[in-house]
């Protein structure tokens, strides 16, 4: 998927169940088959060629608690990423003027490149996305 790398760009956060929540209580969405929570998480494309409107993609997780991202080893200031168990959906986003396919990413887990991927919160115990 990401051929050229992949890098964090944003914090692991909840995704809200806008219609359960409210103004003052925010509730978290989950997932209907497991009743995980959802969290996501902002990657850039390291792909030069990869269009513009690509080159950051969300990555959702399905996790009991809150995923961690692996630490920044690196002189750059984005943190380097791999992804397992990671999963796209193709659906028409008809937000626009005119409608389009776009892509939704789960992953199950994920580590810094390289390293072998540890058993975490990010894993959804083996289970395929």
């Amino acid at each position: 998927m990401f051929p050229h790398g992949a890098y964090i760009v944003s914090p692991v956060t909840a995704v809200l169940d806008f219609e359960q929540s409210t103004r003052e209580v925010k509730v978290q969405q989950t997932d209907k088959e497991t009743g995980e929570f959802i969290w996501s998480m902002d990657v850039l494309d390291a792909d030069p060629e990869a269009p513009k409107k690509s080159k950051t993609v969300s990555i959702k997780f399905l996790a009991k608690v809150q995923p961690v991202p692996p630490a920044n080893d690196s002189a750059s200031p984005f943190t380097p990423v791999e992804f397992d168990g990671l999963t796209a959906l193709a659906y028409i986003d008809d937000n626009g003027n005119r409608p389009r396919i776009a892509w939704s990413y789960r992953a199950d887990s994920m580590h810094a490149p390289g390293k072998a991927a540890a058993k975490s919160a990010t894993s959804s115990e083996g289970r395929a996305a």
